[in-house]
């Protein structure tokens, strides 16, 4: 349904028949960790996100998931590769 009171006309998961049905009623603004994200948008009652209502509970656990200004480095180990498997396995284990 459409948001009647952060971000009007807007569509909102949390708004229902009896109104917002989110914690408190309502949007909580972002925290500190959400500048430079492009999913910030200016509602009635300040910079909110568009993605989630409650922010700050976000980046609790480490990084929020929505966050598009964070880049996360995937680290590679170095495995180890048996030589008589790899042969097998270019070879596509074909017998002869």
């Amino acid at each position: 349904m459409l948001c009647q009171t952060v971000l009007p006309g807007t569509e909102c998961t949390f708004w229902g028949k009896q109104g917002c049905i989110f914690t408190g009623g309502s949007c909580q603004n972002v925290v500190e960790n959400c500048e430079g994200c492009e999913r910030i948008v200016e509602g009635t009652i300040g910079k909110v996100c568009s993605a989630y209502p409650a922010p700050g509970k976000k980046w609790v656990g480490g990084i929020c998931n929505f966050a598009t200004h964070v880049k996360v480095e995937i680290k590679s180990e170095d495995v180890r590769v048996n030589p008589l498997k790899a042969s097998k396995k270019a070879s596509g284990g074909k017998k002869k």
